[in-house]
């Protein structure tokens, strides 16, 4: 039986090679632009994905003020907190959260699509949203993805 030269590498955390990516997200449909996001940060985009491991890139989100959503959902779409007290169900439709907190719609998009654990968390650290075009991150030298 003839064995192949070839070897599946698993990252770990000492391999990691980081990036860091800047989003441009004015005009961009919210939803494509949190599924791209949450692909980059959980690091499917890598060949040396490993699913057990957080091999993904920072990503920095400007101008999130400026998304803008498909249809009608803008007026329909609701986003509920609850704060585990009886009657502390809040709900908001996407219009006035785009007004009052930008930041809060990708967030909440981008974080509906990692895993929900302790890996998922750690992953979500690594996103970094703002409301204008400027951001705190120019030493890292980010690049930009189109």
């Amino acid at each position: 039986m003839k064995t192949s030269s070839y070897q599946t590498i698993s990252a770990n955390s000492d391999t990691v090679v980081r990036k860091w990516w800047i989003i441009d997200a004015e005009g961009q449909v919210v939803g494509r632009l949190s599924s791209k996001i949450a692909h980059i940060l959980r690091g499917k985009h890598k060949p040396s994905f490993t699913p057990h491991v957080d091999c993904g890139d920072y990503i920095i989100v400007i101008n999130a003020d400026k998304v803008r959503f498909t249809g009608n959902k803008i007026n329909q779409k609701e986003y509920i907190t609850y704060s585990l007290y009886p009657g502390g169900q809040k709900r908001e439709i996407a219009k006035n959260l785009l007004a009052r907190k930008p930041i809060a719609i990708v967030e909440n998009a981008v974080k509906g699509m990692l895993p929900k654990t302790k890996l998922g968390a750690a992953m979500f650290t690594k996103l970094f949203v703002y409301e204008g075009a400027v951001h705190k991150h120019q030493a890292q030298k980010p690049e930009e993805l189109k």
